[in-house]
């Protein structure tokens, strides 16, 4: 990953010249995302900053870049990985290159389709690009979200930048905390785009393209995911597993397009482990990987990694993370999240970016997205069996297949069907309602709101749930329920945390970059056509892609029941791992001075967690939230 950063005249009027202080401001503080070289370029309205992580074309590719006549001119984080193929349309087309870059292919691509230029890309990306003769700026970022892209206006001037921490460092006043965003984080685990955790400040939502233009800003979506019946694959199961596995391969050999080593992410998983094998069989390179490893067996999956090493014969590096890891890294962590998290996941994934560094690698791999692409979620087939139970919503049976889907969770020796209806039951009869999917988890999640302060309470402006509904198309009504949630899912949690808090943002920390081929978007429109009954049979998720990938993988890993990947929470961060600055934080006089939690009852929650009961869901992930939202405030606002 790379860092782009600018400052933009709204009306094209006011000179920049004064502002390049800023942009090397906006640059320094984004050296993580590329430390390997810097630009920064003014041209009256437009200052452009960059900071670079050289994969493709080493010794050219630098930015900001310019087209031969100077007239449009860019900056762009990320990866074309169809860059080869575009680069000789283009030049069938009479466009003459001066560089090997991808970067490059963007400006003549603009060039020749204009704004259409954006569908003919095949990557992750942020990209700003200045037309200087139409007197127009473009923001545009991927069709996922796997590249971040915030910007905010003040005083006439546009500031974007890869991160909010750059846009902080141009900026006269300081950030504000969002507190409506706040309360969208304790219900989804992420603010609903395009909103932030810092009022004003806003990201460029997936699949979005925002052009500055006549002193306005026009908002496009240019992609979407689109699960259409009518258009739903009519071939065999068979045939459609090939297309499939044959769509994969493709999909994992561009993305091992680099000048730099490219490794692999293994997490013993089916996603991961489909990834490596395919990087075996089909990628050409040698193959290096990567995995967690954790000293309590609940969240361990080492016994799963050695098979599939053993099976390929991989070269293979692994962490051990320990309780102390995740609380010596828990503010570092959340500086590059900006954002508060519920639970401690990135933390390890960003000491795992680091080995990977240390091993001399700047890309890996990862399966990141399989599950929503193709149906892996505990919650589809939590929603498909709370479908079923709705028709009978007395049965004492039928609640009781949802203790099939989470193993780890702990329940009672008795009477489960009650436990389980109360956990589960959430709007059961309101089956047709379209975030019915996702409703067990947001009132779950949403139980950590008992720990806000009564001022926090009053000054909600939103119901959190009623804000995603509404940000959520109508033609969500007419999905078949499997792919509702599977669009809900994709539009919240992935592009809002997985690929932001625990993907991108773990990765760049230590500049490193990730791929991720199951978000192909060619993969992507290919499975929003296969029927969900293919998706997922019975309860057997990814039905397809193991009957597609059969042949590759040991049969431990494909028949294995689905482990999400989950880290130690409260148990690292309570008791003897808990250091003093972070106590402090949220001690009874520091939360009563921010006003946002009540400090009483965080002090007995932490009580309990440092006696070693076991906390709650709700009550681990309100501790985690309270904790990270107390260190967000002390780096970003309080500094």
């Amino acid at each position: 990953m790379c860092g782009v950063a600018g400052i933009v005249s709204l009306a094209f009027e006011d000179s920049l010249s004064s502002k390049q202080n800023l942009l090397e401001a906006m640059a320094d503080s984004l050296y993580h995302r590329g430390p390997d070289e810097a630009g920064v370029y003014q041209d009256g309205p437009v200052g452009l900053a960059h900071r670079r992580l050289s994969i493709i074309d080493l010794s050219t590719g630098q930015q900001p870049m310019h087209s031969a006549d100077g007239q449009v001119s860019l900056v762009f984080n990320g990866e074309i990985f169809n860059y080869i193929e575009l680069r000789d349309t283009l030049k069938e087309k009479g466009h003459h290159f001066v560089t090997s870059s991808d970067t490059e292919v963007i400006i003549h691509l603009y060039q020749e389709y204009g704004l259409d230029f954006v569908n003919q890309l095949n990557g992750q990306f942020a990209i700003g690009l200045w037309d200087r003769a139409r007197r127009r700026y473009i923001l545009v970022r991927d069709r996922v979200g796997i590249c971040p892209l915030y910007y905010t206006q003040h005083a006439g001037l546009i500031y974007f930048a890869s991160e909010i921490k750059a846009i902080k460092a141009a900026l006269p006043q300081k950030l504000a905390l969002n507190r409506s965003a706040l309360d969208q984080i304790f219900t989804f685990w992420a603010p609903v785009s395009p909103e932030t955790i810092f009022e004003n400040v806003y990201e460029v939502s997936p699949g979005q393209m925002l052009v500055i233009e006549n002193g306005k800003i026009d908002k496009h979506q240019y992609w979407d995911w689109s699960f259409e019946s009518d258009s739903y694959w009519t071939d065999s199961e068979e045939q459609l597993a090939d297309k499939l596995h044959d769509l994969l391969i493709d999909a994992t050999k561009i993305r091992l397009r680099a000048d730099v080593p490219v490794g692999a992410y293994l997490s013993g998983g089916l996603d991961s482990s489909v990834l490596v094998s395919m990087i075996h069989h089909y990628g050409g390179v040698p193959l290096r990987t990567f995995s967690l490893n954790f000293g309590e067996a609940e969240f361990d999956e080492k016994s799963y990694q050695s098979s599939l090493i053993n099976h390929l014969q991989a070269d293979h590096s692994h962490l051990l993370v320990r309780n102390e890891d995740i609380a010596n890294n828990f503010s570092q962590t959340i500086y590059h999240t900006e954002s508060p998290i519920l639970r401690t996941a990135p933390v390890p994934m960003g000491l795992l970016s680091g080995l990977v560094r240390e091993s001399n690698f700047k890309v890996v791999l990862t399966g990141e997205g399989a599950d929503e692409v193709l149906g892996g979620y505990d919650i589809f087939k939590e929603a498909k069996v709370r479908h079923f139970w709705a028709q009978n919503p007395d049965s004492a049976f039928r609640p009781l297949l949802l203790k099939k889907l989470y193993p780890y969770l702990t329940l009672p020796d008795s009477d489960q069907g009650t436990y389980l209806k109360r956990f589960f039951g959430e709007a059961l009869d309101q089956p047709d309602n379209i975030v019915f999917s996702h409703l067990p988890r947001w009132t779950t999640t949403s139980k950590a709101k008992n720990f806000y302060s009564e001022s926090l309470k009053g000054s909600l402006r939103d119901d959190a749930k009623e804000k995603m509904i509404a940000s959520l198309p109508k033609r969500l009504e007419q999905m078949h329920p499997f792919n509702r949630a599977q669009y809900i899912e994709s539009k919240s949690l992935m592009g809002g945390y997985l690929l932001t808090s625990q993907g991108d943002r773990m990765l760049a920390k230590n500049s490193v970059e990730g791929r991720f081929p199951f978000l192909d978007h060619r993969v992507i429109e290919f499975a929003n056509r296969i029927p969900p009954k293919y998706k997922m049979k019975g309860l057997n998720e990814k039905s397809l892609l193991k009957k597609a990938m059969q042949s590759y993988l040991p049969k431990e890993i494909i028949h294995r029941h689905k482990q999400p990947y989950r880290a130690p929470d409260m148990k690292a961060m309570s008791g003897d791992f808990l250091g003093q600055d972070l106590r402090a934080l949220i001690s009874e006089e520091a939360l009563a001075k921010g006003d946002l939690f009540d400090g009483k009852k965080v002090k007995f929650l932490l009580k309990k967690a440092d006696s070693g009961k076991p906390l709650s869901i709700p009550e681990s992930q309100a501790l985690v939230g309270i904790l990270s939202t107390q260190v967000l405030i002390s780096q970003f606002i309080d500094a």
